[in-house]
Order: C-alpha cells, then sequence, then structure tokens
C-alpha cells in the first residue's frame, strides 16, 4: 500500500507544479494594463505693476487667502505726485483761458470803444456841416475848388472812422471768435483728460488682486524697484483646476471630448476621482517618439489631454500626482 501512495503523491505534486507553472506562464503572457501619470494644474494670475515705482509695502504672504478687489500691495511714486500737481495746475490755467473766452472783453473796454465810436459820430456831423458851408461858399464863388475838394476829403475821412469805431465797439461786445472759445473749451477738456489719465496712474499705486485665491508666490519684497509689467504676486485659483497627461498617439485609444475618466490621487489615500476630458491637442516636434530605420516603424506624436474634475474635489492642489490606468474611457457625456 505504501508504494502506491507514494506513487499518487508524486502525480499529485507533480500535477501541482505544472499548474503553477502554467498559471504563470499565463499570467506572464496577459497583457498588463498599463498605468499612466498626469499632475493636477490650476490657473495662475500675476499681480503687477503698471508703472514703475518703489514698492512701500506687500500685505500678504504666501498662503493668504484673498478676495477678488483687496488691496495687497503699495506702491510709492513721488514723481507721479509731482505729475499730478502738474496736471491741476495745467486745468486751472486751461479754465481761466475759457471763461476769458466765454465771458469776452472787460466792461471798462466795452465803454472805452463805445466812447470812440460815439466820438467819430459827433466828429461826422460836424465834418457833414463844415462840407455844406464850404459847398455853399464855393457856389457862390467865394472859395476856390480845392478848399471844397479838402472838405469833401475830411468828410469821407470822418465817415470812414465812424465806421472803424462801430467795427471796434461791436468785436469788443462779442467778445471772442467762435472758433476761440471752441479752442479754449477744447483745451478745459484736454487738461482734464490728462488730469484723469494721472489719477487713474495714481490708484494703480494700490494694487488689488484681480481674482480671489491662494497666494502662492511672492517675488518682491518693501523697498525694491519694481518695473512695470512685473509680477509682484502669483495668485492660485483652486476651483479652475485640471489634470495634465502627455500620452504617445498610439495610447490614446481612442480618447475623445467629454469622455469621463477614473483616476486615483496618491495623495488624498488613493481617492478616485472622475474627470472630464476638456482639452486634446497635439505637443510640440520635441515631444515625437522617432522611428529608428532598423524598426521599419513610424513617427509617433505626443498628445497633451487636459482632464477637469467633474465635482468639486476637496484637498485637491497643483503638482499632485494623478494615475491613470490604461485609456478605456466611460462614454462620452452629454452635458455642456
Amino acid at each position: 500500500m505504501k508504494p502506491d501512495i507514494l506513487k499518487r503523491a508524486r502525480w499529485v505534486v507533480l500535477g501541482l507544479l505544472l499548474g503553477a507553472v502554467g498559471l504563470a506562464l499565463w499570467i506572464a503572457a496577459k497583457p498588463s494594463l498599463e498605468v499612466f501619470q498626469g499632475q493636477v494644474e490650476a490657473r495662475k494670475v500675476n499681480v503687477a505693476a503698471k508703472i514703475p515705482g518703489r514698492l512701500e509695502s506687500v500685505l500678504v504672504r504666501e498662503g493668504d487667502e484673498v478676495t477678488a478687489g483687496q488691496v495687497v500691495a503699495v506702491l510709492l511714486s513721488p514723481e507721479l505726485e509731482a505729475k499730478a500737481e502738474q496736471a491741476e495746475a495745467s486745468v486751472d490755467a486751461a479754465a481761466s483761458q475759457n471763461a476769458k473766452a466765454q465771458h469776452g472783453a472787460r466792461q471798462q473796454e466795452i465803454v472805452a470803444a463805445q466812447a470812440n465810436w460815439e466820438r467819430a459820430v459827433v466828429a461826422h456831423a460836424l465834418m457833414e456841416t463844415t462840407f455844406k458851408r464850404i459847398e455853399n461858399l464855393y457856389t457862390d464863388g467865394v472859395v476856390s475848388l480845392q478848399k471844397k475838394d479838402e472838405a469833401a476829403m475830411q468828410l469821407r475821412s470822418a465817415g470812414l472812422a465812424v465806421g472803424a469805431a462801430r467795427a471796434q465797439y461791436d468785436m469788443v461786445r462779442e467778445g471772442a471768435r467762435v472758433e476761440d472759445r471752441a479752442t479754449a473749451g477744447a483745451m478745459v477738456r484736454q487738461a482734464k483728460g490728462g488730469r484723469a489719465e494721472v489719477e487713474a496712474y495714481r490708484k494703480e499705486t494700490r494694487m488689488t488682486a484681480p481674482i480671489a485665491g491662494e497666494i502662492s508666490q511672492r517675488t518682491a519684497e518693501p523697498g525694491e524697484i519694481v518695473s512695470a509689467g512685473l509680477p509682484i504676486l502669483t495668485i492660485l485659483d483652486l476651483s479652475d483646476a485640471w489634470v495634465t497627461f502627455n500620452l504617445r498617439e498610439d495610447r490614446l485609444n481612442g480618447l475623445a471630448l467629454n469622455a469621463v475618466l477614473d483616476v486615483r490621487v496618491p495623495a488624498l489615500d488613493n481617492r478616485t476621482v472622475p474627470l472630464k476630458v476638456t482639452y486634446i491637442a497635439p505637443a510640440g516636434d520635441y515631444a515625437t517618439w522617432r522611428s529608428t530605420g532598423e524598426s521599419g516603424g513610424f513617427d509617433l506624436r505626443t498628445f497633451e489631454v487636459r482632464a477637469k474634475p467633474i465635482h468639486p474635489e476637496k484637498g485637491l492642489r497643483p503638482g499632485m500626482t494623478v494615475l491613470l490606468s490604461g485609456t478605456r474611457s466611460k462614454a462620452p457625456s452629454r452635458a455642456k
């Protein structure tokens, strides 16, 4: 009996070994599911000055939460204050010139012009009487023709003086010309525009947060000179986050926009997070997989795939790693 039992045991052990080897070969031959690594990103907005100046104070630090419109930094610009005084003086000067053009001549000038006109009228009336007398004397043969012509010329000159005095009086009474008044008004508007421009720049000395978010970077300190357009702070909008994958085109596996992907986030205890694909585009030529002559294959492009969380995920932050097992996706969502 014992030899039979040993023989059976050998066959059992041999069967188990063959089964284990077969299972190992089957597992080895079975295609494994690839795991692709992505990274969480979020929208970043820089806070920069529109004017150069010295940074007087920075009111926030990295990690602080800010709201849209909150003052985050203050610039000091003595040059801008000087320009503001110049602009105010230009407005005052232009307003004075405009008032002068609109109001016309002073009352004393009007009275003097009127007096000159009336005096010319009286002088003309006297010369008219004198001419009639000399004309009568010429008719009687008492005076010569020369005397009569002189009187006629004096009468005409007196008439011209009346017209000139009247024109001067009308001009003084009417004031500046319409074109001059329009020019004076335009100068006032120009000066006010310059003042408004300076005021707009003065408001820029108090820099505000354009969006609500978290301060992720501070690149300048109080006392430093900053140039126009130089970022001073960077604000991170965690409500607008997405995940970026770089996939070779033969790994896309029919991936389409609005497709839903289930990914794992190691930093969140491997929590599964559903994402919706929002962007697919080829990367630059630097990301092309070049084929070699020996392989007889073809070049493969790398595609950038972006996907956004379907629901807000607490704790999801830029820089976190995201793992995608294969690229098999659910049916595209019909939601916009």
